[in-house]
């Protein structure tokens, strides 16, 4: 029997703002017939408009043939009003307000005169399609179809079975999003679904780590960018969004989970968004704006002071070798020995512990050791962590010892891990959370995040790279050292980090012996 996906001919696209618009080029170039429909015809005219200007503009860039634009265009179709009569419309894709009662009055009136084969549905990005579905005489025809703007150049797509749709569906819709050239990924329907709340792992511990004065935005995002290798840090990328659509999608998130620690909110947020510091938008936020474009603080410059000689506690395997052999050919001097001289420089690079401890633990003197978070490897920025008990010309000489290598460097406040350590280690352990509940299978996971929020790669593939048990040592470090439930490690990382076994697998489960 000829599949779903397969034979579907006509889609019909109610909607027509950027989603719908969107949603509409993408179905057309993708051999669809697209009717699109709106309350306001003018809306749908201007959509076709748009649709068919964004077809030239391909082919201009030679994207596109001239032939597969016009033929594209030809299957755009003004029908105006949503519940104008259906002919033969396979599937209806609801791009409409974020409103619940808009959502479920519209797929009440449309059940009543779509074709009874039609499937249905909703472009939702945070309402429950349990509950936009709970108002259908049968729900079941009704699932999740979650774009991400720009639809076509964002290629992952979320599906949302609800509690009642039918257990064909959400296969035969991820079959159909793979006939348009895009990538499904299964989501639960559960607040923020599957890329949201994933996202929550790296915006929430950034603004911990803001409100403990640990760095300051900047360096945040210059740390997330040059060690963690993200193309945006989290304090630009609350500002491209807006605080006013970020903070409100935290706070739902988190009240959706029942408070759980791993999504809380920040207190900081909430006080910048009342203030009206949204960001790019109101020319204010994390950072401020000039004519759009963002005004970022030159780096630090290094002090004219003299140097002096390094010693580097080899407390993980390589750290000295690796980073000395930086030092040495900047030309500083590096001691060897299983001590600092009276002089020397102190370097530690703990992972899931803070200098102070360290320093203490191994009897280095505390005025003159300093953090240096080893995660990267020293190829890109150096980040120097400094405790309230340092000597201030040591640390003037610390910096410009680092500074010498022609690396970067950001100066933090020292702390129980490194900012990229806390940032990487709530990824891996927020996305390790959705395996373990079994919200979302773990190849979903990875690919709905590289994909949805750009990371480098996916958050279990991130674990895997780094090492389940490192991520595990430093949240340990975390959870013991300030006591705070947000940072328990999940399930999910602690066994597979016993076991030897990858988080990308889900392992053996009792189906597998039935």
């Amino acid at each position: 029997m000829e599949r779903w996906a397969e034979r579907v001919a006509t889609v019909r696209v109610i909607g027509s703002g950027a989603m719908g618009r969107g949603i509409a080029q993408l179905a057309a170039a993708g051999g669809l017939t697209v009717e699109l429909a709106d309350i306001r015809l003018e809306a749908v005219l201007s959509a076709v408009e748009h649709v068919g200007a964004m077809f030239d503009r391909l082919t201009g860039k030679g994207r596109m043939s001239l032939a597969d634009a016009a033929a594209a265009k030809e299957r755009l179709r003004v029908v105006g009003e949503p519940l104008t009569p259906f002919q033969d419309c396979d599937l209806v894709i609801e791009a409409v307000q974020e409103d619940l009662g808009v959502k479920r009055e519209l797929f009440a009136a449309l059940e009543k005169v779509v074709p009874e084969h039609t499937v249905l549905a909703t472009n939702t990005s945070s309402l429950p399609v349990t509950a936009i579905g709970a108002g259908l005489a049968d729900p079941s025809r009704l699932a999740g179809l979650h774009f991400f703007n720009p639809v076509p150049l964002m290629r992952v797509v979320e599906v949302i079975p609800g509690a009642r749709t039918a257990g064909w569906i959400p296969d035969a819709l991820a079959d159909l999003v793979r006939r348009l050239g895009h990538e499904p990924v299964l989501a639960p329907d559960a607040p923020g679904f599957l890329v949201n709340h994933a996202g929550r792992g790296l915006v929430t511990e950034a603004l911990q780590i803001l409100s403990e004065g640990v760095a300051e935005p900047v360096d945040v995002d210059r740390i997330a960018r040059d060690v963690l290798g993200l193309k945006m840090g989290p304090c630009e990328l609350l500002d491209l969004t807006g605080l006013d659509v970020s903070h409100p999608v935290m706070e739902s998130i988190w009240t959706g989970f029942y408070t759980e620690p791993r999504f809380r909110p920040s207190r900081l947020a909430r006080a910048r968004m009342e203030a009206g510091l949204l960001g790019r938008k109101t020319g204010e936020g994390f950072y401020t704006y000039v004519d759009g474009a963002k005004q970022e603080p030159p780096e630090i410059t290094a002090p004219d002071v003299a140097p002096r000689p390094v010693w580097v506690h080899d407390q993980e395997a390589g750290v000295r070798e690796q980073l000395g052999a930086l030092l040495t050919e900047a030309d500083v001097e590096v001691e060897s020995g299983d001590g600092p001289s009276g002089e020397a420089i102190c370097l530690v690079a703990p992972y899931g512990r803070s200098v102070v401890d360290l320093a203490a633990a191994e009897g280095l003197p505390a005025d003159r050791t300093f953090g240096i978070d080893p995660l990267g490897g020293f190829f890109t920025r150096l980040v120097l962590a400094v405790h309230p008990g340092v000597d201030k010309e040591a640390g003037r000489a610390a910096l410009a010892t680092l500074a010498a290598t022609g690396r970067s460097v950001s100066v933090v406040r020292d702390a129980h891990a490194s900012v990229a350590q806390r940032l990487l280690a709530s990824i891996v352990n927020v996305a390790c959370g959705i395996a373990e509940q079994r919200l979302a299978r773990p190849a979903d996971i990875d690919t709905g995040v590289r994909l949805g929020l750009g990371y480098p790669r996916g958050p279990l593939e991130w674990g895997d790279q780094v090492g389940g048990r490192l991520v595990l040592d430093v949240l340990r470090g975390l959870h013991e050292a300030t006591g705070d439930p947000r940072y328990r490690p999940s399930g999910w990382l602690t066994e597979r980090a016993a076991l030897g076994l990858p988080l990308t697998e889900p392992g053996t489960s009792p189906s597998d012996l039935l």
